[in-house]
């Protein structure tokens, strides 16, 4: 895999990876960004927080299981000092599906914690990563 990070100015970057697709990032106002993309933390918790949930959804429907929206609520906390790197890391995963089996939903929450998700499980060796799940119906609003 290969991508390509070119500096715009400032602190200021586009990421493009090898399948075509960038991404803007960008430092805070007070580290002489423009506040145009996303910081570089926040992408990594990003890109962590949809590897699982793909994961999640994958598993949820070899299994058959009725989903309908599966979202991953991720909170994390750093280190006071530089460098600033995640200490503990929580994904709370909202799962919506008329029906599903809570095992089933259990299960592909760990499966992919514990042995699919390539960048939780790195980033597992550098700080504590919990996981939690809700189930919800879905509304017809």
């Amino acid at each position: 895999m290969q991508v390509k990070v070119k500096w715009i100015d400032g602190v200021s970057f586009v990421g493009e990876s090898e399948t075509g697709h960038a991404v803007v990032l960008d430092g805070a106002p007070e580290n002489g960004g423009r506040n145009i993309g996303m910081r570089p933390m926040e992408m990594l918790l990003i890109g962590m927080g949809s590897c699982t949930a793909f994961d999640v959804v994958t598993i949820l429907k070899k299994a058959r299981q009725p989903i309908v929206d599966c979202v991953a609520e991720i909170s994390a906390e750093r280190a006071d000092t530089i460098p600033k790197v995640f200490t503990k890391i929580h994904v709370h995963f909202v799962v919506t599906g008329e029906g599903l089996n809570e095992s089933q939903v259990e299960r592909a929450v760990k499966l992919s914690a514990e042995k699919y998700c390539s960048a939780s499980i790195m980033l597992q060796k550098a700080c504590e990563i919990t996981h939690d799940f809700a189930i919800q119906a879905p509304s017809f609003e």
